[in-house]
């Protein structure tokens, strides 16, 4: 019988409404890949096998009477942000060792309403402050992908990295993650897997711990295009306890899937084209602009003028708002709590103690670029940046560009303590260098698995769309991805 753990959703799913296999044979497969692998890719940081079963069978109970939900018996990760009910949620920091909630994100619930089930919740960068899932309390991710004829370990990217890997690996149907400057998009051009970042607002917030609240967005990793779509339409909702989510009709992202890219206006940003860029990024970006235009897309130069300053921007923007949101993190109420002479040391010591050195540098920049005096010279210069960066897009679409096409990342995934990423926090903070305009313009952007480098390690093409645009992305996607093919690792853990 094929490995239940090789199908898509959409495969699954015909399966399971066929009656061919049941959600309790699709959940325990998982559950043994997962118990089979996860001692060496570290993908997990808590398994929910005992959830799992009990929410699978009350699915085989739905199905057996032909009802059932858009996921029913589809098994999932949740990245360790979303909250989820009287299950670990500590977004892989110390400071919130042993929190469990009592309440539900939005995102999630509307995953288990669909019918979904629930694997476990996935690693990843300590407070999704990473690009390479190395920042995590519970130690790094292992990518499942390996260069050709090498045992080194690579980063699969973050910070949704466990995300990324257990998509990869096999480890969940798809999973949730989420995207402040890439963190999406980046783990999944480093794994071969599709990730999109929707619109800001598009998906509650509520309930996913706070990095950055004016670019945090919920989105899926999945294996395909067509699976992205599926998750997609399930985790977007209306919500009121959000009030950035946008009141607006959640369209059926998977009917955009396989549609007609002929006639459609793609742009190719010059300001994309960067010093140093390695030349099989360039070739790749090529091969993806050709394969567009064979499928009937209009390809034309577009201008992206403020790009140059969107990473510096960013660094200024996304600390300053993880400074203010990390402020309620001080051993009083939940999670860590280290004794001190009196509250004001026990607030630094818990602190101290209980966020690793990446969070500390992030909230030490932010706290810095808020204070009296120098608000004005970072903070709110950065904030009129991100207006002109939104600008150069409107531009662009106003002119009638569908869709931009660039690079997901500026080179394959790199290895695990790689000391020159490790020596120059500004070097790691340049893998982000083409996903942060997209945040910062609150827009949609999707990473697809384009090609394979020479060492033979996944890279991946984005697509950046216009405002709740979501399903021109998947239609271009799509057509990126039936032209560059499926990749998946060879099996070594």
């Amino acid at each position: 019988m094929t490995d239940l753990t090789s199908f898509t959703i959409a495969e699954a799913r015909e399966k399971l409404r066929a009656k061919e296999i049941t959600a309790t044979e699709l959940t325990d497969a998982y559950l043994a890949a997962i118990d089979a692998a996860n001692a060496e890719l570290n993908a997990y940081v808590a398994v929910t096998a005992d959830k799992a079963r009990a929410m699978a069978k009350v699915s085989d109970e739905r199905l057996g009477k032909g009802e059932g939900g858009a996921l029913e018996g589809i098994p999932l990760g949740v990245k360790d942000l979303y909250a989820t009910e009287g299950v670990h949620t500590q977004a892989c920091s110390h400071v919130l060792d042993g929190f469990e909630p009592r309440y539900e994100s939005t995102v999630t619930a509307n995953l288990w309403a669909d019918g979904a089930v629930m694997l476990g919740k996935l690693n990843m960068d300590e407070f999704a402050m990473g690009s390479s899932n190395e920042t995590s309390y519970y130690g790094p991710v292992k990518n499942p992908w390996r260069a050709n004829g090498s045992n080194k370990d690579l980063v699969p990217g973050g910070s949704s990295g466990g995300s990324a890997t257990a998509v990869s690996a096999h480890l969940c149907a798809a999973a949730t993650a989420s995207d402040t400057g890439g963190s999406i998009r980046q783990p999944a051009a480093f794994t071969g897997t599709v990730g999109i970042k929707p619109t800001y607002g598009r998906c509650s917030r509520f309930g996913m711990v706070a990095f950055a609240s004016s670019l945090d967005q919920a989105g899926p990793i999945a294996r395909d295009v067509r699976d992205a779509a599926i998750l997609l339409k399930s985790m977007a909702s209306v919500d009121d306890k959000d009030t950035t989510c946008v009141d607006a009709p959640v369209p059926d992202y998977e009917a955009a899937v396989g549609q007609s890219v002929k006639g459609m206006k793609i742009g190719i940003p010059a300001e994309y084209r960067m010093d140093g860029m390695p030349e099989e990024i360039e070739a790749l970006w090529q091969q993806g602009i050709a394969w567009l235009k064979d499928a009937g897309a209009e390809i034309v130069d577009i201008h992206l003028p403020h790009t140059k300053y969107a990473l510096p921007a960013y660094y200024i923007v996304a600390p300053a708002e993880a400074s203010s949101n990390l402020a309620r993190y001080d051993g009083v109420r939940y999670g860590l709590r280290v004794p001190g002479k009196d509250i004001a040391d026990m607030y630094e010591k818990t602190r101290a103690e209980g966020f690793g050195d990446e969070i500390k540098r992030r909230v030490m920049i932010g706290t810095y670029v808020l204070s009296a005096g120098y608000y004005d010279a970072y903070y709110l210069r950065a904030q009129k940046v991100r207006t002109l960066i939104k600008r150069d897009f409107e531009i662009a679409f106003d002119a009638g560009v569908d869709a931009i096409l660039t690079p997901a990342t500026p080179s394959a995934a790199f290895g695990i303590a790689d000391q020159d990423l490790h020596a120059d926090p500004v070097k790691m903070y340049l893998n982000d260098i083409f996903t942060v305009t997209v945040n910062m313009a609150g827009l949609p952007g999707i990473a697809v698995p384009a090609g394979l480098d020479h060492q033979g390690l996944p890279l991946g093409l984005q697509l950046i769309g216009k405002p709740f645009d979501e399903d021109t992305l998947f239609r271009a996607g799509y057509a990126i991805e039936q032209a560059a093919g499926r990749f998946t690792p060879e099996k070594w853990w």
